[in-house]
């Protein structure tokens, strides 16, 4: 069942806050396009007033309170998050799926997930004191050198509406392990769970600003946090000419970005694998999480010897795909997040057809769903590398199946792309997934899968999918400074000039 849409106002230095503005964003659930809420909409002023709130935080009592306190100190919260997050996965999946259409069993995984990279990071937390004066080897005998490992300042984490608390999770978490203190801006289009992580936040008695949440619209807080002076790094998730803007702003300072980008990945299936099993992961790589995945596999590379029975199987298989309200048990695709997404994916799918392009499968509403911003899922053939449907990025449940004849073909056709975010490959053979995940031009590569995705490893894209690696250590770096510091050790002068006695 449904639960009732909470009302929040901004979170700022560990209290709610109407905006200064009084704005507020409608919340549309996608699947019956009913207005079911609303939430705050933060502006330059509120961002003001949350930068800063952060830097009192990270500042205060000489940073002992938390950028400086021991790790265990800010692994203690991060745990006590964890915990709550745990005690209300429920509530917390339901909101998710009323707020962005993700199918409810999704929800709960994604919720599993959150609950658990908080606790990964306060592992991380509790181990950073204990790597800090790491000794540097140096060819002088004089010089003694170690590195010390410190919070980055405040910073601003802007992250999308596909995977709305786990995207901001996999920034928070970390950033706050490091000792940082951060605002949140999430998408407009789902911020709901955020502002619940707020309330979390606010539960377990986070101090006052280490973690602020303003909601809004990307072009007035986003843009305000990327270019406001106190902000000393900006962490993003989101398309590449939102990044390519964010960059823009932060450059003027100088101010380090990571960012994690658009996709239009590749999986490769051979003809040496059972066919069935490779098409789950096909229709899993690019219709998992309603076919909004950055990752998304969503150009399809088959050998051309089995590609007809394939592609057969892939309609039958996606002729099974339960469709539905995403709170409906049993989901396994419910609606893109809105109306403009919605129109947006119909548009490419259009565009492909008159490109020549055979829609094969989909392409429009479900029959029986007359309301909620539902696509069938779409498999597309015939398609040309340098149709739009092949080089762009749909963020919508569309797969596009090109063959291949050989395996430097089939490389050569993977790494024809802007973006390199993930990649798969699917063949029986080992050695050959080893030439191939070499090959690639990806920062993430599956073999026999697609989108499998974990905490502890690294994730980050090369070319257009963006620079920088979250999740693992990596991700906690992404906060930390590194700070070299030489000690001269000798009793004797330096001798390099000479001495006036």
């Amino acid at each position: 069942m449904a639960i009732p849409m909470p009302t929040r106002q901004l979170f700022i230095d560990g209290e709610w806050r109407e905006p200064i503005l009084k704005n507020r964003i409608p919340i549309v659930n996608p699947a019956t396009e009913e207005v079911i809420g609303d939430i705050p909409a933060a502006t330059t002023e509120d961002v003001e007033v949350a930068v800063n709130a952060a830097r009192r935080a990270f500042s205060r009592n000489k940073g002992k309170d938390w950028a400086k306190a021991p790790g265990a100190v800010r692994a203690k919260y991060l745990r006590a998050i964890a915990a709550k997050v745990n005690e209300r996965k429920t509530d917390l999946a339901k909101l998710e799926a009323l707020d962005c259409g993700k199918p409810l069993d999704e929800a709960v995984w994604d919720m599993d997930d959150v609950a658990g990279c908080f606790e990964f990071y306060a592992d991380l937390a509790e181990g950073l004191d204990a790597k800090q004066k790491a000794p540097v080897s140096l060819p002088m005998e004089s010089f003694k050198s170690y590195v010390l490992k410190q919070p980055l300042g405040v910073v601003g984490l802007i992250t999308p509406w596909n995977y709305p608390l786990l995207m901001a999770v996999w920034k928070v978490a970390p950033s706050l392990a490091a000792g940082c203190t951060a605002i949140l801006k999430p998408s407009e289009l789902a911020s709901v769970t955020c502002l619940e992580l707020a309330d979390i936040c606010r539960e377990v008695g986070l101090p006052p600003g280490v973690l602020n949440v303003l909601t809004g619209f990307g072009s007035e807080a986003g843009a305000s946090l990327a270019s406001h002076p106190g902000v000393d790094k900006i962490a993003f998730t989101g398309s590449f000419a939102t990044g390519s803007k964010v960059m823009t702003a932060a450059a003027q300072l100088v101010k380090p970005v990571s960012m994690e980008l658009g996709g239009k990945s590749p999986l490769i299936v051979f003809d040496d694998v059972d066919l069935d099993k490779a098409a789950e992961w096909a229709l899993f790589g690019c219709f998992w999480t309603n076919g909004q995945i950055c990752s998304a596999t969503s150009r399809l590379l088959v050998h051309e010897s089995t590609a007809s029975e394939f592609v057969e199987k892939l309609v039958k298989w996606s002729k099974n795909i339960k469709i539905s309200d995403p709170m409906e048990e049993g989901c396994r695709l419910g609606p893109v997040v809105s109306k403009g997404q919605y129109e947006k994916i119909l548009k490419f799918i259009s565009t492909a057809k008159s490109e020549g392009a055979t829609i094969l499968h989909g392409g429009s509403r479900p029959e029986h769903l007359e309301k909620g911003f539902f696509i069938e899922p779409t498999i597309i053939t015939d398609v040309t590398t340098s149709m739009q449907i092949w080089r762009e990025e749909v963020f919508g449940p569309v797969l596009c199946v090109k063959t291949f004849a050989s395996e430097d073909e089939a490389i050569e056709l993977a790494n024809d792309s802007h973006y390199g975010l993930g990649a798969a490959v699917i063949s029986n053979d080992t050695e050959r997934c080893d030439r191939v995940s070499e090959a690639f031009e990806a920062g993430i590569v599956w073999i026999n899968c697609s989108q499998p995705c974990f905490t502890q490893a690294p994730w980050g894209g090369v070319k257009r999918s963006g620079f920088g690696r979250e999740l693992g250590e990596w991700g906690l770096d992404n906060y930390l400074s590194v700070k070299q510091v030489t000690l001269y050790t000798s009793n004797d002068p330096w001798g390099w000039y000479k001495s006036p006695n």
